[in-house]
């Protein structure tokens, strides 16, 4: 009877882990995986992050599901080499950690049908870049994770491969004679350096790149570690997480001002603006505009009062209220 229990048992696991890997395998040609820089612009061979955001989409009829580890580093990893196919090596603290006889915390998460999951990874947690140049990135992500080691019986499920990125470092980033990172102009790539400009003219000036969705120009003096933290939730996240948490959040934040469909406020595209009135003293000020938004049968009108204060001789726009003013007719 005890033999007869065990084969039972065995062959329903059998059947159970075969239905598991028919089920993937049906799903797996419906399911994409897709990377693309979560910020992107001009990186530099030393400094910067180099964010990238990892997309996983469900586009089958069944439930996708797989192991996420909570050191996301067990669940991706990224093959990038130059133009001349010689691949980047790995970065020590990866090294260190795969290599580590440790627990690997885990949980699955299930994607349902035609939607997706998505999660930021930094490319110098994977890799070591030392020169500048161009490169090719490529992801995996291992739905048993990376160093999981199959039980007996258990099919050996493939990883999950991404589309390619094109990767270029310049040399390392250039500080003004203040030593003041000097920003560059993702399009022209020239210098974007901060001017001591008056609150009415910083105003302006991103009011202007943001007509033009010159995005580097539109957050030159936007202080958005202040903008972000003037909300008490946002606050406590930020006084709790480590430096690289605060990146994300900063980066998270930044992708939030740039999506009109997520703020409406800051990030659509003003028809015409006109300042209406400044008030500062040394250390802060307020400029008052009146922006005014065409749409098809009408124009929306919007009055914004942008708070600045003055940080290292520059001033920097730290918050901002709207007030609806009411439509105007467009015949």
């Amino acid at each position: 009877m005890k033999y007869t229990y065990r084969l039972i048992g065995a062959t329903l696991l059998f059947f159970i882990n075969y239905s598991f890997v028919c089920a993937f395998e049906s799903s797996r040609g419906e399911v994409e995986f897709n990377i693309r820089f979560f910020d992107r612009r001009i990186y530099h061979v030393q400094t910067d992050p180099i964010f990238v955001q990892v997309t996983i989409t469900n586009n089958s009829p069944y439930p996708y599901r797989f192991k996420l580890a909570d050191d996301r580093s067990f669940s991706i990893d990224f093959d990038i080499r130059t133009m001349t196919n010689r691949q980047l090596p790995q970065a020590d603290s990866l090294v260190r950690k795969r290599t580590q006889n440790a627990q690997v915390f885990f949980r699955e998460i299930t994607i349902e049908s035609f939607e997706s999951f998505s999660f930021i990874e930094d490319l110098r947690d994977y890799v070591i870049f030392s020169q500048t140049g161009s490169f090719r990135v490529r992801a995996r992500v291992y739905p048993e994770l990376i160093r999981a080691v199959p039980a007996a019986g258990q099919a050996v499920i493939p990883a999950l491969e991404s589309n390619f990125l094109n990767l270029s470092l310049r040399p390392p980033i250039i500080h003004g004679s203040d030593g003041i990172p000097l920003e560059m102009d993702v399009a022209t790539g020239a210098l974007l350096v901060r001017q001591q400009l008056p609150p009415d003219e910083v105003v302006t000036y991103m009011l202007l790149a943001r007509q033009t969705s010159q995005w580097e120009r539109f957050f030159l003096y936007l202080d958005l570690e202040t903008m972000l933290t003037k909300d008490a939730y946002q606050r406590r996240r930020w006084l709790s997480e480590n430096e690289e948490g605060r990146r994300k959040m900063l980066l998270q934040y930044r992708q939030t001002l740039q999506n009109p469909a997520i703020d409406d406020d800051l990030s659509v595209i003003p028809t015409t603006f006109e300042i209406l009135r400044t008030v500062y003293n040394n250390n802060e000020g307020t400029v008052t505009a009146l922006l005014k938004f065409r749409m098809p049968t009408y124009t929306q009108l919007r009055q914004y009062i942008y708070y600045l204060e003055k940080k290292d001789n520059y001033w920097m726009i730290v918050n901002y209220t709207v007030q609806g003013l009411g439509t105007e007719d467009n015949r």
